[in-house]
C-alpha cells in the first residue's frame, strides 16, 4: 500500500462491508521492516458470502482508493 494510515481509515470505514459477508477481523500486524505491509486474519461466518465479497467490485474500489498497490495475497484456512 502507498500508506498505512490512509488505508487504515479506508478499511475501518468498509468495517460494515465486512460484517456483512460474515467475517470478523481477529487480528491486524504490520511488517517491522516494511510498516506499509499488513496481514490480517479474519473468521468467517459464511465461506460463500466471504468469497462474494472478496471478489466483488465494491472490496475493489475500496482498495484502490485505500492505496493497495497490486493483488493482495488471500489465503482461507480451515480451524485444525
Amino acid at each position: 500500500m502507498k500508506d498505512y494510515a490512509s488505508w487504515k481509515v479506508a478499511i475501518d470505514g468498509h468495517a460494515g462491508a465486512r460484517a456483512a459477508a460474515g467475517m470478523t477481523v481477529t487480528g491486524l500486524w504490520r511488517n517491522n521492516a516494511d510498516p506499509d505491509e499488513v496481514v490480517f486474519v479474519a473468521r468467517l461466518a459464511d465461506l460463500a458470502k466471504a468469497q462474494e465479497f472478496l471478489a466483488s467490485d465494491n472490496l475493489k474500489q475500496t482498495m484502490a482508493a485505500a492505496g493497495v498497490m497490486g493483488r493482495p495475497d488471500v489465503t482461507i484456512l480451515n480451524e485444525a
